[in-house]
């Protein structure tokens, strides 16, 4: 059963409010989740975007959650371990698309049979390598933005 990933600040493929990206606020937006299965250890949760002309950009890495949490609130900071984003800063960084067309951000939680146990400034792919064999379930939401 895959998670069921939501946000109050934008459904589904819609577009991200101006106040979650560099344009705005900068703030992470408010994410839900149901569906964390039994044996759950730890939830991870990554933001990219595809689109970027550089390739896959990470906007946000967040690891070893608790597994009884349903969600974060809007502008979270203060919980697991940040890793470090694509603009090398720890914690979440927005879009912030070059001019043109609009881009998708993917905002993909996991559930963990593990703590990865990794240090705060950990990048994807030292999340990722982390996860693999780990994986109980996943799921995503996908936003979008433009400028």
């Amino acid at each position: 059963m895959a998670i069921q990933v939501t946000s109050s600040a934008f459904k589904e493929g819609e577009t991200i409010p101006k106040r979650h990206t560099c344009d705005g606020e900068n703030l992470s937006p408010a994410l839900s989740w149901t569906g964390i299965p039994q044996g759950t250890q730890s939830i991870a949760l990554i933001a990219d975007d595809p689109d970027a002309p550089v390739g896959d950009w990470v906007h946000w890495v967040l690891l070893d959650l608790l597994p009884e949490l349903t969600g974060l609130p809007e502008g979270a900071s203060e919980v697991g371990v940040a890793g470090v984003n694509d603009f090398r800063k720890p914690g979440y960084g927005g879009p912030c698309p070059p001019k043109g067309k609009a881009h998708r951000y993917y905002f993909r939680v996991y559930a963990l049979d593990t703590r990865l146990g990794l240090k705060t400034g950990a990048t994807k792919a030292q999340a990722e390598a982390a996860m693999k064999g780990h994986i109980l379930t996943s799921g995503r939401l996908i936003g979008r933005y433009s400028r």
